[in-house]
């Protein structure tokens, strides 16, 4: 529902997407498209650079966005999202995930039940491989069993309970781990099986097995107690 003042003018849905970008722009006009649905549609969109050189800021300006200037890290650049955010209900995107229809509305009454706090779609990645499926498949079966959810499945939550816990921790790596670790605390994450697309860009690029096998590695060292500051240099 969108909310209207007493003198007509319509105010943001009570949702803030919160956007952290790093020199996106080969990706930018498939990304500007994207939040255009969202900003037409009443959320409250922003933008959090974390220092581009590749003119990716001055696509968004054109569009009439506004840029909030970052430190570079996910967490640092989402946790001033937050800070410059004016709704009660946040969600965090990173740019090459798309949200499915009517995301804005799920979003806003899974969050309205007063029995779970945060929560996160099942994610499909896109791309030229048969394989993706099947990853696809096992994040999301992970995710449902372990109740920890990742970045690029669109994670969300009140921003009460987010600011009490003491937001993001601006570490390089796994900071939605710890996020997810940390809610799970408070309640368990809403499962939604509506599904966001994400770009499978970063596994073709760097070898499909070769990332997993990677990413595989960083978690089990960093359950191990291994830093997230030693392991963002091996990060891709």
């Amino acid at each position: 529902m969108i909310l209207v003042s007493e003198d007509n003018r319509v105010l943001f849905k009570n949702l803030s997407i919160i956007v952290p970008i790093f020199n996106e722009k080969e990706n930018i006009q498939n990304l500007i498209s994207h939040l255009n649905i969202w900003r037409q549609k009443g959320c409250e969109v922003i933008i959090v650079d974390g220092g581009s050189q590749d003119g990716s800021i001055h696509y968004l300006i054109k569009q009439g966005f506004t840029i909030l200037i970052s430190e570079k890290g996910r967490a640092k650049q989402m946790n001033m999202g937050v800070k410059y955010s004016s709704c009660t209900k946040l969600l965090f995107l990173h740019a090459d995930t798309r949200l499915p229809i009517n995301a804005d509305d799920i979003v806003i009454t899974a969050l309205s039940n007063k029995i779970a706090i945060w929560g996160r779609f099942n994610v499909s990645i896109y791309g030229k491989s048969k394989i993706f499926p099947i990853i696809s498949a096992m994040i999301n079966w992970r995710s449902k069993i372990t109740k920890i959810a990742t970045g690029e499945q669109a994670i969300f939550v009140c921003k009460e309970q987010f600011e009490k816990i003491g937001c993001f921790i601006e570490q390089p790596l796994m900071e939605d781990i710890e996020l997810s670790k940390t809610l799970n605390k408070i309640s368990t994450p809403i499962c939604l099986t509506q599904k966001v697309i994400t770009s499978g860009r970063r596994w073709e690029k760097y070898g499909i097995f070769s990332t997993i096998l990677l990413m595989w590695k960083l978690r089990l060292l960093y359950w191990c107690g291994v830093s997230s500051q030693r392991l963002s240099k091996e990060y891709l």
